[in-house]
């Protein structure tokens, strides 16, 4: 008999636990279906969105005969920085900044990206262009990627600087924006230089103060 009501009271223990169970994954399941379709629901408006701003980006373009983005399309300097793996200590990007053109700080910060990027594309992504220099890169890397941004006063001097850049052998490279805020087409905005030793570097960009 004790048998018998100790069985009875493991069924209803295992039949209140099910019916528990099943009452709490009724009401979970909804609520987990609910946030997977509002999820489902915003990348399809998402999609949609993009399909209209990229068919309006390509009336405009059909209206533009320029074709331009936010950067012009530049030829590319392919410097060799090969000479410069020997030269030990801190490997730094530096990005000069035009100071004449009055850019505002989201445009210089966007301007700074694209030479950033540019100068990394030159020296990392390819290994058949002359700048191409895995052993810096991978120096630069390394150690944090280390940038600084520096003010230069004019395209003059920006034009000195990317010169004596070149000649010492320093990956470089020149934004060139496309002119659709704030500034003119084709201004020469940020030049950004490296990555490079800082002894090298200093011998560039030494005389300039911090943006």
């Amino acid at each position: 008999m004790g048998l018998h009501a100790n069985s009875l009271a493991t069924l209803f223990s295992v039949a209140a636990v099910s019916l528990a169970t099943g009452y709490y994954l009724g009401q979970v399941c909804p609520a987990v279906k609910s946030k997977r379709q509002q999820v489902q629901d915003t990348l399809i408006n998402c999609k949609k969105q993009a399909e209209r701003e990229e068919e309006a980006y390509k009336d405009s373009l059909a209206d533009d005969d320029t074709g331009d983005d936010d950067e012009s399309d530049e030829e590319e300097y392919e410097i060799n920085s090969l000479s410069l793996n020997d030269i030990p200590g801190e490997v730094r990007m530096a990005l000069v900044i035009r100071q004449d053109l009055g850019m505002q700080k989201g445009k210089v910060a966007a301007q700074c990206c694209h030479a950033a990027l540019a100068c990394y594309r030159l020296i990392a992504s390819d290994p058949t262009r002359d700048s191409y220099n895995p052993e810096m890169t991978e120096r630069w890397l390394r150690c944090g990627q280390a940038k600084i941004t520096l003010k230069c006063p004019d395209k003059e001097t920006m034009d000195e600087l990317f010169a004596k850049a070149i000649s010492l052998g320093v990956n470089s490279y020149v934004v060139h924006d496309a002119g659709r805020t704030q500034i003119a087409a084709g201004s020469a905005t940020v030049l950004g230089l490296g990555p490079a030793p800082k002894a090298v570097m200093d011998q560039i960009t030494g005389d300039l103060k911090l943006y």
